[in-house]
């Protein structure tokens, strides 16, 4: 800052700026504040500084994005899935056919395998059109759910991962869809667990968030679950693309986990968000408390 203003006096021009403020005792999280200086000749006065804290307009520019882009990810997606299901039945039955007019075994091994991978095929399209029909929400509590998780995570073999909890004890129950969310949950979780490689720290963090926009509503509280690691973080060249199907940097992931659990958050009115650098990543999960309720911003 002193450059700047040291910048601005020898110069006489005008400065106009972001800025990103480290996180403080103050404020836990990154600020993002525009700065602008200009000079000025009022009696003893030659510089007017002007700082304003942004970070929440910038949080919501971003929480746009991340819409549009999960809309236009879940349109592709169900093209994509329906263009492909259509002539899987009619591969399967064909090689089906087939296989009773083959005289022996060994010609019948090439056409169980048309059919397993064409079963394969069909799985992969469901998990790329998700769960159908309307959501059976119920209340329950993020935390018995986020547990559930972990215990499903703590039987496959993660090795030395160090698994920490800081929840809110009182964030209250929400009426959610219990086996959505725990999938999204679970897509989130083995993401991490997968970026440690076996190795690490993985946090998960609730707390109750006043007077949040997501879209274009703004809610009276939220719930906002944190789940952190302390991996190599997420390549710049894919954060913009992260949700987008089929995007990964693991030889072999699918590209449908997160993809997936955005699709789910928003089904509750939520919305996944993240902040990735090495040594830290963490995804916000962000879940209106009153199902159904929010007040446009207009």
């Amino acid at each position: 800052m002193r450059d700047i203003l040291t910048r601005v006096l020898a110069t006489g021009d005008h400065y106009a700026n972001e800025m990103r403020l480290a996180p403080t005792e103050v404020h836990n999280a990154e600020r993002i504040v525009d700065c602008r200086v200009s000079p000025l000749a009022i009696d003893e006065a030659c510089l007017l500084v002007e700082m304003t804290d942004v970070t929440r307009r910038s949080q919501i520019s971003r929480e746009n994005a991340l819409l549009i882009q999960h809309g236009a990810g879940r349109q592709m997606i169900r093209q994509l899935a329906h263009e492909i299901k259509n002539p899987l039945g009619g591969i399967r039955g064909a090689a089906q056919l087939l296989e009773r007019q083959l005289p022996n075994d060994e010609l019948r091994e090439y056409t169980n395998v048309v059919i397993s991978e064409t079963d394969r095929l069909a799985s992969l399209v469901d998990t790329l059109l998700g769960p159908g029909g309307p959501s059976n929400k119920q209340p329950v509590n993020v935390h018995e759910l986020l547990e559930y998780v972990v215990r499903i995570i703590s039987a496959e073999d993660q090795r030395s991962i160090t698994i920490r909890r800081d929840y809110d004890p009182g964030l209250p129950s929400i009426a959610l869809d219990r086996d959505q969310i725990v999938q999204a949950f679970l897509n989130l979780v083995r993401n991490a667990a997968a970026a440690l490689d076996g190795q690490g720290t993985l946090t998960l963090r609730s707390r109750a968030t006043t007077n949040f926009t997501i879209g274009n509503k703004r809610h009276r509280v939220i719930a906002s679950i944190e789940i952190e690691d302390d991996g190599p973080g997420i390549p710049k060249d894919m954060q913009d693309s992260v949700f987008y199907p089929l995007v990964t940097s693991r030889p072999e992931g699918t590209g449908l986990g997160l993809p997936a659990a955005q699709e789910l958050l928003s089904r509750h009115g939520g919305l996944i968000e993240f902040d990735s650098r090495p040594g830290r990543t963490v995804f916000y999960v962000r879940i209106p408390l009153e199902q159904g309720e929010g007040r446009s911003d207009g």
